[in-house]
This record gives C-alpha cells, sequence and structure tokens, in this order.
C-alpha cells in the first residue's frame, strides 16, 4: 500500500492541490457500502440545459431528490438570484423546468433537498458554459462562440496511430516566460500567435511546435479544475488535476473569465490553430477523481452515487486523492462517455490522455472507443495504465497494462521503457542503460517492441511485466519523461552527480533516440528538445513559473540538441519502418542481434519493412560509459546517424566487420 501511495505521490496523480489535501473528510459511515443498482437511470441527451431563444429546459437526474429548485443569476458572481423554479418530477429519477422565455447571458445554477437537507448550489455536472471560477452555468447559444471559418477546419491527415508523435505540454507554461515572444502569455490565445520569437531570434510557440515537427500536442488538464482562483491567475499555480466542471474549458487561461462564452471561444481558435499548422490536439482527462469530494457538483446533484464507497461504505480513494469515481455505475459511465463525445464534436479535440486510467474500468473505456470510432476512428485513446492506491474494483475489471489484452484501441504507458532507459522514478540515484546500468536489455528489448509479442524476449528479465500485454504497437507510448518527476535533464544530472554535461546531453540524446526508433507511439514531454530543467524538483504541481515555465533562452543555449531531436522527428516520420502498424509485421520485420556485450541492444530492420525506402536498417544502442568494439555485418552500409549527428542522406559509409562504437550512443547504418 505505501509503494501505491507513493507512486500517486511521485506521478502527479497526487497534483491534488492545496485544498484537495485539505478538503473536508467526512465520509459515509454506515456499516456497508450503499447500492445503487436499482436506482433507475436515464438514457436521454438533454440532461442539463437544452437552449433556444424561445425557451431554456432544464432535467437534472437525482432520483433520491425530494427536491429541486433552479436559480436564474444576472451575472456568474456574487449578486442574488433573480428567478427561481421549482423542477418537477419527471421520468427515471430527472427532475424539470422550463421557462418560455429567451435568458441567453444569465446565469443559473440547481440546488437539490435529499432527507430533509439542502445541498450546495451547483452548475450540475452537465454544464456547458460557466462563469467566474465555475460556481454558476452560463445560458447561451453555443454556436455563437464558434470562431471565423470553424465550419471549416479540419484535421491533420492520419494514416496510422503509430505515426503519432505526442509533445505534452501545459497551457501556462508554453507561454508565460519574458522571452516566450507571445502577447498572450499562459493563455489558449498563445498559441495562435505566429511569428512569435526568443531574443535571439528562435521561433517559439505554435512555430517552435511546427519546426520540432511533432504530430500531436497534448495539454495538460484544459477543463475548469478547482484550485485556481480565475480573477487572480497569476497568485497560484497548479497543474490542474483537480477537476470541479468537465465539459467547461478553465477560466483562467482565457482573456475574460467573468464571461462565460469567452474561454470557449478562445479554446476553439486555439485547436483551430493547431489544426491548420498540421497539429492534432490531445486532452489530458482526470475522470477518476474530483477536486473535493463533499461539495463536489457530482456530490451536490446525488450524493455519494458517482464515487466508489469500499466495504465499510466510506469513500475509496484509488487516485491518492481523497476520492475515486464509480465508472462501472450506468450514470458514471454515461457521463464519461457523453463528455468525451462532446469535446469531440463541439471543440474539435482529436483524443483524450486518461489519467489513472486503472480507477476505470474496462467495459467504459471500450465503450468510449466505440462511440469516439463513430464520429472519427482517428481519434486516439490513452491513459495510465495503472492506479495510485488500492479500489473495490476488481482487477480483472480495471483498465489497467494487464488488461490493456481486453481493451480496443486504448493505449498505455510503457513505464518499463521508461525506467529501463534513465532509471527507477522513485530512486531519484536510481540509473538506466544510458548510465550504464546493467541488466536492462531485456526491459529495452520490450520498449523497442511496444510490449507486444516477440519471440526473442525473454520476458522473464523485463523489469515490471512478465509477458507482452499490447495487441498491436498502437497501444503503447514508449516515453522517458513527462510532467511527473524531474525532467529528462535534471534525472540525468542527480543520477549521475560525476558525469559531465556533455556527457549528461549524450544520455538524453541516446534516451529520446531509443524512444523515437523503437515501435509503438513516442511522447515527449515539453522542452526535453531544449534540456528542460525545472531546478531539480520533481513534483512541480504547485511550483511558481519559475520553476514550471518553458525557458525559451534555452532554446539558443542548447541549439544542438534542437536541432538533434528535429532531425531525430525527422528521420522517425520519414521512414514507415520505425513505426510499423501491426505486431504481425514487427515480427516479421524485426529482428534483435546478438552483441555478446552488456548494456548493447541491436536489431534490424529488413526487407523495406513498411513500405520503406531502405531495404534494410540496422540499429544499435550502446548505453556503457566507454566505446565498444561492434561486430557489424558485411555489406555496404551507409551511416546515417552516429554519436555526431543524424543525416538522412549519409554520414559515411561502412563495409562491415569490427566497429568501435562510441560511448554512450545509437548507431543506425542502413542499406539503400
Amino acid at each position: 500500500m505505501y509503494k501505491l501511495l507513493m507512486m500517486g505521490l511521485f506521478f502527479g496523480l497526487l497534483a491534488c492541490n492545496s485544498k484537495e489535501q485539505k478538503q473536508d473528510e467526512k465520509t459515509n459511515t454506515t456499516n456497508n457500502a450503499p447500492s445503487f443498482a436499482e436506482l433507475p437511470t436515464y438514457d436521454g441527451s438533454d440532461l442539463g440545459l437544452t437552449y433556444t431563444p424561445a425557451q431554456s429546459s432544464f432535467r437534472i437526474w437525482s432520483p433520491s431528490a425530494e427536491a429541486v429548485t433552479l436559480k436564474i443569476y444576472e451575472k456568474g458572481d456574487g449578486g442574488e438570484a433573480i428567478k427561481q423554479e421549482s423542477l418537477k418530477k419527471a421520468e427515471n429519477g430527472t427532475w424539470i423546468a422550463q421557462i418560455n422565455e429567451d435568458l441567453k447571458g444569465k446565469y443559473y445554477t440547481f440546488q437539490v433537498k435529499i432527507d430533509g437537507k439542502t445541498l450546495p448550489e451547483t452548475p450540475g455536472i452537465y454544464a456547458k458554459a460557466v462563469g467566474l471560477d465555475g460556481k454558476r452555468a452560463m445560458i447561451l447559444d453555443l454556436k455563437s462562440t464558434d470562431p471565423e471559418d470553424w465550419a471549416n477546419d479540419k484535421k491533420p491527415a492520419l494514416k496510422n496511430a503509430t505515426d503519432i508523435i505526442l509533445y505534452e505540454l501545459h497551457v501556462r507554461d508554453f507561454s508565460i516566460h519574458k522571452n516566450s515572444g507571445a502577447k498572450n502569455k499562459g493563455k489558449f490565445l498563445a498559441f495562435t500567435e505566429k511569428g512569435t520569437k526568443n531574443a535571439t531570434g528562435q521561433a517559439t510557440g505554435i512555430d517552435h511546435l511546427k519546426e520540432l515537427g511533432v504530430t500531436h500536442v497534448h495539454l495538460l488538464p484544459s477543463f475548469d479544475f478547482y484550485s485556481i482562483e480565475e480573477s487572480k491567475p497569476n497568485e497560484k499555480y497548479n497543474w490542474g488535476y483537480d477537476p470541479q466542471n468537465y465539459n467547461v474549458p478553465e477560466g483562467s487561461y482565457s482573456s475574460n473569465p467573468n464571461q462565460g462564452e469567452v474561454r470557449i471561444k478562445e479554446f476553439k481558435q486555439m485547436v483551430k490553430a493547431l489544426h491548420d499548422q498540421g497539429l492534432r490536439v490531445i486532452m489530458d482527462v482526470v475522470y477518476n477523481h474530483t477536486g473535493i469530494t463533499e461539495g463536489s457538483n457530482f456530490n451536490s446533484e446525488f450524493p455519494q452515487y458517482y464515487y466508489r464507497q469500499n466495504k465499510e461504505g466510506k469513500y475509496s480513494d484509488a487516485s491518492a486523492c481523497g476520492n475515486e469515481t464509480a465508472s462501472d455505475r450506468a450514470m458514471m459511465r454515461k457521463y464519461m462517455v457523453e463528455s468525451v463525445k462532446y469535446w469531440a464534436t463541439e471543440y474539435h479535440v482529436d483524443g483524450f490522455r486518461f489519467d489513472l486510467m486503472g480507477i476505470h474500468d474496462v467495459e467504459t473505456m471500450n465503450q468510449i472507443t466505440e462511440e469516439l470510432d463513430k464520429i472519427d476512428p482517428t481519434l486516439y485513446v490513452y491513459g495510465e495504465g495503472w492506479l495510485a492506491s488500492g479500489t473495490p474494483l476488481p482487477e480483472e475489471q480495471q483498465a489497467i497494462k494487464k488488461n490493456v489484452l481486453k481493451l480496443k484501441k486504448v493505449a498505455a504507458f510503457s513505464d518499463e521503457m521508461r525506467d529501463a532507459i534513465k532509471g527507477h522514478w522513485s530512486e531519484e540515484k536510481g540509473q538506466g542503460f544510458v548510465s550504464g546500468k546493467t541488466g536492462l536489455d531485456e526491459s529495452v528489448k520490450f520498449g523497442i517492441v511496444a510490449a507486444t509479442q516477440h519471440s526473442q524476449i525473454d520476458y522473464t528479465k523485463v523489469n515490471y511485466s512478465k509477458s507482452f500485454w499490447a495487441n498491436q504497437p498502437s497501444q503503447t507510448i514508449n516515453y522517458v519523461s513527462c510532467h511527473d518527476n524531474h525532467t529528462l535533464f535534471d534525472k540525468l544530472k542527480v543520477s549521475n552527480p560525476e558525469a559531465s554535461e556533455a556527457d549528461i546531453l549524450k544520455m538524453d540524446m541516446l534516451a529520446n533516440t531509443m524512444v523515437l526508433t523503437s515501435q509503438g507511439v513516442s511522447f515527449i514531454h515539453a522542452g526535453e528538445e531544449m534540456a528542460r530543467t525545472k531546478y531539480g524538483e520533481h513534483n512541480s504541481y504547485v511550483s511558481p513559473d519559475s520553476i514550471n515555465q518553458l525557458d525559451w533562452t534555452r532554446k539558443n543555449q542548447y541549439k544542438d540538441l534542437f536541432a538533434y531531436y528535429k532531425n531525430l522527428i525527422a528521420l522517425r516520420k520519414n521512414h514507415p519502418a520505425f513505426r510499423l502498424p501491426t505486431t504481425d509485421l514487427i515480427q516479421k520485420h524485426l529482428k534483435f542481434i546478438e552483441t555478446k556485450l552488456p548494456n548493447v541492444v541491436g536489431f534490424t530492420l529488413e526487407d523495406n519493412a513498411g513500405g520503406d525506402s531502405w531495404k534494410k536498417i540496422l540499429v544499435i544502442y550502446n548505453g556503457n560509459l566507454k566505446s565498444q568494439k561492434i561486430n557489424i555485418p558485411a555489406g555496404n552500409w551507409t551511416v546515417v546517424l552516429n554519436e555526431k549527428g543524424i543525416k538522412e542522406s549519409s554520414l559515411g559509409t561502412n563495409k562491415g566487420g569490427e566497429f568501435e562504437m562510441a560511448s554512450i550512443s545509437a548507431l543506425i547504418l542502413v542499406q539503400k
């Protein structure tokens, strides 16, 4: 249990802000967990608000309520209600009201009474627009929030999921630095600004993303979260893993959080700007817990139903944040499915990353991808295949790594590859393959084939999983760092205190060379391409901008590193052999070579793998701190990557035989 709790702390799964940590700890104190199985459920699509200029209709599901009151307000914050209406009991546990006038621009809340107790006002869990700090929902016509030419917004083409290169970033981090060149610092609109540069004239912002060559921008939570006072966005920082209103963008990232329509329009402007530059958009979603428990929108609508309870009837806490939601209950499952569909249709979002996906059940995740497939089969879904603590949900139902084989078109992160490359996540001084630690070859090979089945891997020697867990390579995210824990640069520094910066940078380059030349889907933490540092802070979820911001001066300071990353991404994009779409193709074309050297892993991609223009590709990783003598098969080889850099046309030739391979480096030879 302690280890699991610490996992929550280190993985940002305790990105529960200080308010969460101090939340009311009241729980249900009955002897047994409540049973909700016999409750009526509602299948309609009109929960929350349905607006027309002629009328506004409201519906809320709260089958145990004895009364529900609708309150209408002039503003999203402050002032008294200008109108109150009692909702009428309707079918399947719902309550309804209708007001036959144009309420556009007004705000509303629901207030539920159960067992004689009046619950806090809530905008309702289906709110799609809210005022300041998300306390009241707004009545508006969503079409009025569409930016110019929104109807013609077009997603960049995507042939195979394995073509994806993810770039994970935080909205505020992206542009808040004084040297970002952005006018709309820390805002959604910063992503719409072209032509921004740092002090030395290099591209920043959206131009930087396009220059780097990634395909998808993974945004840390950008829905309305609990911890930031939106009228004072510069006073406090948070990653956003403390959800409040799941179907509304975060107001502190908008230019005017007081007006509910502004954040909606500006989020759409951001999406369209990214699409126009050839970049798709992934939303980091946190349906597994809420920022507070008592007083949450879920509990203010129907207490306890949306959360799991343990056998004593208390709130279960697999999130290590105070609660966990119950995706296996019908109305929570419905809510999650409809929420992701809403973001995909209303906001044109291209995929979703599920925080602590293991808390959710397999059936719910499969329903989500089935429904998203109907909208667009290229939408991509992935998540963390673990939990932060125990849960009442049976293991066979959890959407964890070992159950990915049961999931349809859902991917998970490979912590096997991550920790093999750079060192164990919870051991600050722990070293990995790129630091010279031996005994990790099979774990590296496991990552190279994207956690799929391959006859040349000894699964008994893989660090975490003792069997393959992905049906197809598209179900595996390979990465070495993310927002959680140390940045890659910081981790390599702290675990190799005697190493020179030159050697740290060699380890850095080797680490992501391994990621970007392995099968599966590649994932990069924002700023890795310019040696991002958080100055040793390993859990920066509430750290200030000075720790979290992308420091754009480093693009010039580490311009050779940036150039390497850019060329490495181009290499992957130019050569389909590195991103084979099926397990069958990997088994057919990818063969590991026997190097007979510790901490040296090599493989070939043969017979124009994936339709590649290169007939045969030889890839070797040397994680040793000294050069190694490698036997290269005889042939006419062209060197395209070595310790000097990347050049697809040629860095030289090799006829085979014994070759002195540089320390902490990768080597790619090809036969054209």
